[in-house]
């Protein structure tokens, strides 16, 4: 509760190896935390624009460094301004993030050395998992501050989430089309005719497939059988990727059916 609160060692320092030397301790833990947030910054700077992009999350500017740099630095001081730069008030913060993320790390050991078949050790990971999931529902009892972060947090990307798909449900998902020599051949042949594309999903694409497909299609839509047709079978690769190009490749199976192969997010 006195001048040596939060800063034990500093206290000493000062109160029995002078000005000087305590000065230069100060400067050098300073400079260590530094390095400590600019260590967590490079990871989360590293971590974003990874992972969230195959969850249709990321944003563009998430793809760029200095946008996010401004935003954690942002949240940083958004952080140390909640709670009055106390650090008397944040340590139960940090507490509970720092177990959240052991406890986090040993049970995912604990899961790999069960899926490893290590008996011995899955009970000794079991345990010291149970440790500290018990040591952090203690400390978010008696200092829930680091939960109410956590959970702002959640909601905030909850929100920007829901805000993000509604937008992108009406963006242009496809940025360009290439076609190949043959695809574009296809498409020059047939577009001084009646353009009949039939939409086929891959299956065996052997000869009875694209046979079958021709003869329900004539069947349902009452299509004279002199129409000739080309086939477009499009793989879905990632279905979270909101805009990609499309290469299109042409290709004849089986010397008479012309086919059109394309992958797309949709």
């Amino acid at each position: 509760g006195g001048q040596a609160n939060g800063r034990a060692l500093a206290y000493l320092a000062h109160e029995y190896l002078g000005g000087v030397f305590g000065t230069v301790y100060d400067v050098s833990t300073i400079a260590i935390l530094w390095f400590a947030g600019a260590s967590a910054m490079a990871g989360l700077l590293n971590l974003m624009p990874r992972y969230l992009p195959r969850y249709g999350m990321a944003p563009h500017w998430a793809r760029a460094v200095r946008p996010m740099v401004i935003v954690f630095t942002l949240v940083a001081f958004l952080v140390t301004w909640i709670f009055d730069a106390d650090v008397d008030a944040q340590g139960g913060a940090y507490a509970t993030g720092v177990l959240v993320l052991i406890s986090s790390a040993a049970i995912a050991v604990t899961i790999a050395a069960r899926k490893a078949g290590q008996r011995n050790w899955t009970v000794a990971f079991g345990v010291i998992s149970v440790v500290f999931l018990y040591t952090t529902v203690v400390n978010v009892i008696e200092r829930p501050d680091g939960v109410k972060i956590g959970a702002c947090f959640i909601a905030g990307i909850i929100l920007v989430s829901l805000l993000s798909r509604l937008a992108r449900a009406f963006e242009l998902r496809v940025t360009s089309v290439t076609l190949d020599a043959m695809a574009e051949r296809f498409v020059r042949d047939i577009a001084s005719r009646r353009i009949r594309f039939i939409a086929n999903e891959p299956d065996s694409r052997d000869i009875g497939e694209y046979r079958e497909k021709i003869k329900q299609i004539r069947a349902d839509n009452d299509v004279p059988t002199t129409e000739d047709f080309v086939f477009v079978e499009v793989t879905v690769l990632d279905a979270s990727e909101f805009e990609t190009g499309l290469t299109v490749r042409g290709e004849v199976l089986h010397g008479r059916y012309r086919v059109l192969t394309l992958e797309s997010a949709s």
